[in-house]
């Protein structure tokens, strides 16, 4: 392992230089949470050549626009249909980590026409693409597509893969945010609570595969009104990014606005600002999903409505619905959560 450091204590070394002092603390080869996280990338980062691995890394950094450069140069020089297939893949990937939703759906659609062509209805190399495509709907807010591509990777990987696989886990988390977006929290508690006690076996507390699952159980709770549960979850989650992820990482955003939303809801409203602010202060400065920076605005809209701040409520609900209006269909029910909540501001005033 090359020489790795922890980030201490940052410090401006004068009011006049734009220098800072860090504080750096060496760690050492049996640092464990550094072992499973270095573990954790080379496993999630690996691939059949150093440039995918690299598309992947890219990808896992917030890196968006360079890996999609990445992938198109790749896919101009592809050989065969595997090696198309598998960059179609990943070209999905980076336009939906991208929130550009519309535009993934036909990359995944073009890999699995190549992938049925080639392998068997239960290949385990269908479960990724069923998830992905699922993944895609899902934002879209087609839950019932969604909810059947998911079904078909949880078919595939169940026969698979043994009963604690960690990609079983996955499946299951997925199927639980469906639910979840459906309004189902019962059916949502139930998967991710599978997803969960399989990671327990497979993995050390701490581990970012964690991560996505505390954040689920957290917006289930919030769901059921148990705000001290999905605040302890968001919690969870965020410790995890903290210390797994790159500083100022899209991933903390969403997870700050998430808090700020429980804040919110136990009228806690200037804590509430306060980490919806964090997570601002991260969206407006580093490249990330325009659905999640307008999540944040509408987030604030209502946290401000309920102060009674109706001006600024307002501003921040026409932010957040000029991305949503250019970035979803008409018929997307994000779209009738900015509605209705401006109509609640309307009423009042």
């Amino acid at each position: 392992m090359h020489t790795v450091f922890r980030i201490g204590e940052i410090r401006k070394i004068d009011k006049k230089s734009p220098l800072y002092e860090v504080e750096l603390k060496l760690t050492s080869d049996d640092d464990q949470q550094l072992r499973q996280l270095t573990d954790r990338v080379r496993e999630e980062s690996s691939g059949s050549t150093g440039w995918y691995r690299m598309g992947k890394l890219l990808l896992k950094i917030g890196q968006f626009d360079k890996a999609e450069e990445l992938y198109t140069a790749l896919l101009e020089q592809a050989s065969d249909d595997s090696d198309r297939a598998h960059i179609y893949h990943m070209l999905g990937m980076t336009k939906n980590d991208k929130g550009q939703y519309t535009e993934a759906a036909p990359f995944y659609e073009m890999s699995l026409e190549i992938y049925r062509r080639t392998l068997p209805e239960d290949d385990p190399s269908l479960g990724p693409i069923y998830n992905n495509i699922a993944l895609v709907y899902n934002h879209m807010g087609d839950y019932s597509k969604a909810l059947e591509f998911y079904e078909k990777d949880l078919e595939i990987t169940k026969k698979a893969l043994p009963p604690n696989h960690p990609d079983l886990a996955m499946s299951y988390n997925n199927i639980g945010s469906v639910y979840h977006d459906l309004g189902d929290y019962a059916v949502a508690l139930r998967a991710l609570q599978s997803a969960f006690q399989i990671q327990q076996q497979a993995f050390q507390e701490g581990n970012p595969a964690f991560a996505s699952t505390y954040s689920w159980l957290g917006r289930v709770y919030c769901g059921m009104k148990d705000y001290s549960k999905a605040l302890d979850n968001f919690e969870k989650c965020l410790a995890i990014d903290l210390k797994t992820l790159p500083e100022k990482h899209p991933y903390q955003a969403i997870t700050y606005s998430d808090i700020g939303d429980v804040h919110r809801l136990m009228g806690s409203y200037e804590k509430a600002l306060a980490f919806h602010q964090k997570a601002l202060n991260i969206q407006e400065n580093v490249q990330c999903s325009p659905l999640q920076v307008a999540t944040t605005y509408i987030n604030l809209g209502e946290t401000y409505r309920e102060m009674k701040d109706y001006s600024t409520a307002l501003t921040y609900f026409e932010k957040g619905l000029e991305i949503r209006e250019k970035k979803l269909s008409k018929n997307h029910p994000d779209l009738a959560v900015v509605y209705h909540n401006m109509a609640k501001l309307y009423l009042a005033t």
